[in-house]
């Protein structure tokens, strides 16, 4: 059946246009992804040289003021919970009183613009 096409084929056919953002499609992510393999390779070594220290930082201050980690680690998340909830421990004014909320405003709008 010479005269006989795959309709498959045609619907695979680009034209340049398309054929040359797909190519760039790819090279941003195969890009992307030797970026991430290299940053990881340089900085994973050194989060888990912190993370050990910071396991014996966590060991030596339960064992100094017999507490045990279980309750060390909890009083740890209710912190960095209040941290992101903007609670600091040492502030002299409430971090959204009118000054800091003016400061705020004034910030997304000129980075934003209109």
């Amino acid at each position: 059946m010479p005269g006989l096409r795959l309709q498959g084929c045609r619907s695979l056919h680009l034209n340049e246009d398309n054929g040359r953002f797909v190519l760039l499609a790819i090279l941003i992510v195969v890009y992307l992804l030797c970026g991430a393999a290299v940053f990881s390779a340089i900085e994973r070594p050194s989060e888990v040289r912190a993370h050990g220290r910071w396991n014996g930082t966590l060991h030596n201050f339960s064992e100094t003021f017999n507490i045990s980690l279980r309750e060390l680690n909890s009083f740890l998340r209710e912190y960095e919970a209040a941290i992101a909830a903007g609670i600091r421990a040492d502030a002299l004014r409430p971090r959204w009183d009118f000054t800091g909320a003016f400061y705020f405003v004034g910030t997304v709008v000129s980075t934003i613009g209109g």
